[in-house]
Formats: C-alpha cells, structure tokens, sequence
C-alpha cells in the first residue's frame, strides 16, 4: 500500500486554500465537482430520506435500492438486487459494481434500511436551522449512501474510476438481521475478491475514525413462577413468581458485568403476568395478569455488546451461572443468538488510518485518530474484517441516530464527501 509523505501545515483559517497546494491537480478538479454537483447530491439524500425503509418494511427497502439503482447505473456501474430466502424475512442487498485491471480493489459498504419502522411516527427531511436538518436515517446510514455516491459520481466524472475494480454493497437489514449465516453469505463471498473494505456508518466528526467495533448478539431470558394470590407472595410455599426471578437476574447482570470495558448488555424489552405472548418478527408483547396474582411468565430480551470472541463467550457464562441460581419456587432459562461478530483492530486497519489522516492534513481538515471501539456499536463491516483490511465511521456526521429527532450536519457534509473523495481517489491508484 502506497505511503504518503506527511505535510507541515502552518495556519488554521485559510488552512483550506492553503492545504490545496498538497493536492494534485486531479484532486483539486474533484473537490470543484463535489461543489458544482452538490444541489444534486442534496436532492437526492431528501428522497431517499423521504421513503420510509424500515428493516421489517421490504417494499421501502426495495424502493430506496430503486433510487440507488438509476443514480449508480448514470456512473456505468452494473447494478443488481440479491433476493433472500423468503424465510430470512429481509427484503435483501443492493449491489453496485464495476470491474477492471488496475489499483486497489474497493468493497464499500452502506445499508439501506432504518430502525424506524412503518408504525412508527415518520419523520421526513427537514432544515432545522442552516448547518442541520432532520429524518429518518439521516445519519444512519442514508446520508452515508449518499456520499458513496456523491464520491464516485466525480470520480467517474473526471475518468478517474476506468478499469478499477469497485464494489458497493448495501444491504437491507443492518438495523434487524434475518439469519446472518444465509443473509451474509454473498455478502462475504464478494467481499472476499477485494483488497480492502470500507463501510460508511456515522462519522464522528473529522477527528477520528473506526479501526475496531463492537460485535452483537442477542439473549431472550424466561422465567416462571407458581401462580398464586399475592397476599401469599414470599411464603415458602408460594415463592417469589416469575418477574421478581426476572428482576433479580437483571439486576445481577448489571452488578457483576457493567464494569467490563467495552461489554455492554441492554434488556430491551420485558414481558410479565399470569399468562404472556411475543412476536419473534414484529417485535410486539402482551401480558395479562392482576395485582392480585403473582406472576407465572415472564420474558426478556436483549442484546450483549463485546469486542473479540472471548469477551463474548466469557460474558454469556457469567450470565448463565446468575441465571441458574433461582428464587425460590421459580426456574429461568436464557438462550443466546449470534448476530454480528467484532471488527477487532489490526495493523492494516490503522495503516489505513494513517492514510486518511494524510489525506486529511493535505486538505486542511486536522489529525485523524483512531476512535474508541466503545463508542461503536456493530456493523456489517464486522463480517468481513477478520480476512480483510477495513475502515468504518467515513459517512455523515450527526446525532440521535436511531430516535425521534435524527439529525445531519449538513455543515460538515460536503467536506465528508470531499475527504472521502480524495481518499477513494488516493487508494485506487
């Protein structure tokens, strides 16, 4: 991999104008033709936004990959969607590709799809002030799509992707993954014909970058207890029912394991009565029961967070040794479910770095760091960062990802684009 040569830069205001003298003429024509296709590019995130793709939503998925599917096919790029089985319940994976003899082969990675689901209030593209505006997926990971393209539309422009070889792959469950085994399998395969991986999750600003990210998996915890008149609650013969035995293990988890770094366990949602039900697919619970009776059922669900293997492992044994220790008159199980593994960190991952932060000071933007694993959840590019060198966090920057109210800097995203664009240039070369 081809190093650059690191700059000394003097000022900090007309640090940009400046800087553009470390930039080749090729870079400095890209940077003019982010500005002149910008209105586009801004045009195109607030449609995309617009369409509600929530990952249990096939036909918003499918529709958002549509779009993607005209503006890719403008830059010569064959496209493609990959059905799943229709047990995996997903709507499957927009691919963009091109193929050629020369320069570093790209696999870059977005999603398609949000958290925000058909059901829930929706949230459109909006200006918030002149630096912000709002929506669904703004941030994660709609305008990290976006930029992608943005990025190799000049590049094409300018002739500058011709005979590269470039893989854009995004999918449509990164926020609520059907079987990953069978959903991720083209996803390896095509990632595994490249040399390097690149994924576009939420930049955190221009200060640092993801070289290792936590992996995710799930637990569902049950319990049950003896179904009796509460003013009997406690006695030998009664016991304590079903959501104290809940209450007890969760609160033991937290005890015993929320001190380990980097290991996070969230129960995200708790069910209990004298008779309960819940919806693997849609996510939706009822229980019914009365203050006067203790509770038979109960249910958890959650997910355990961890970066490597052994932190995973050693994390669901501790969980099963405080599930096992019972209340009296209850009995509880927990069973855990893979989903997707850790990015773990590796000297090709922060020699990447070291490049984007070259091309960084060569354009006045500051340092790049290497970021906190801890401050990242998962990400598809987890799948494929054992075999492959990988960067993550390179899309737009914002806040609130995943709650009512997701914000975009629009302050920072054409500078986004232009880093991006200088650091696909640099690396297909």
């Amino acid at each position: 991999m081809k190093k650059f040569t690191l700059y000394t830069l003097f000022a900090v205001l007309p640090l940009f104008s400046f800087a553009q003298q470390n930039l080749s003429r090729d870079e400095q024509k890209l940077l003019e033709l982010i500005d002149k296709n910008y209105q586009e590019t801004l045009a195109l995130l607030e449609e995309v936004i617009n369409i509600n793709s929530g990952s249990l939503n096939p036909e918003g998925v499918r529709q958002v990959g549509k779009v993607f599917e005209r503006e890719f096919q403008k830059i010569g790029f064959e496209t493609e969607w990959l059905e799943l089985p229709v047990e995996v319940n997903r709507a499957g994976h927009f691919i963009a590709s091109r193929t050629g003899g020369k320069g570093t082969k790209l696999f870059l990675i977005g999603h398609l799809d949000t958290v925000f689901e058909k059901d829930m209030p929706f949230s459109p593209f909006t200006w918030l002030n002149d630096s912000t505006a709002t929506g669904q997926g703004a941030n994660d990971m709609k305008g990290g799509d976006v930029l992608i393209l943005a990025s190799l539309k000049a590049l094409n422009e300018l002739g500058l992707l011709d005979d590269s070889t470039i893989t854009v792959y995004f999918t449509g469950d990164e926020e609520s993954s059907g079987n990953v085994t069978v959903s991720r399998k083209d996803f390896v395969e095509r990632a595994r014909q490249h040399d390097i991986a690149l994924a576009y999750e939420t930049a955190q600003g221009f200060g640092t970058v993801t070289v290792a990210r936590r992996g995710a998996s799930t637990w569902t915890l049950k319990t049950s207890g003896r179904q009796s008149h509460s003013s009997g609650v406690f006695r030998e013969s009664v016991g304590y029912g079903a959501i104290y035995e809940a209450a007890r293990i969760l609160t033991e988890f937290q005890e015993t394991l929320a001190s380990e770094q980097y290991l996070t366990f969230n129960p995200g949602q708790i069910i209990g009565g004298s008779d309960i039900s819940y919806d693997e697919v849609s996510g939706k619970g009822e229980a019914l029961g009365k203050t006067n009776i203790v509770a038979r059922e109960a249910f958890v669900t959650g997910d355990l967070r961890f970066l490597g293997e052994v932190q995973k492992e050693a994390a669901r044994v501790k969980m099963q040794e405080i599930v096992s220790k019972h209340l009296n008159q209850t009995d509880a199980e927990i069973t855990f479910k893979d989903a997707l593994p850790s990015m773990v960190s590796s000297e090709g991952n922060y020699a990447l770095a070291k490049i984007l932060n070259q091309v960084s000071l060569d354009m006045g933007f500051g340092e790049v760091k290497p970021g906190d694993p801890g401050s990242r959840g998962a990400g598809d590019i987890s799948f494929v960062a054992e075999f492959m060198d990988c960067l993550d966090g390179l899309g737009a920057s914002g806040s609130g990802a995943h709650a009512p109210g997701e914000t975009i800097n629009m302050k920072q995203y054409p500078d986004l684009i232009k880093r991006n664009t200088i650091l696909l240039y640099r690396l297909t070369r």
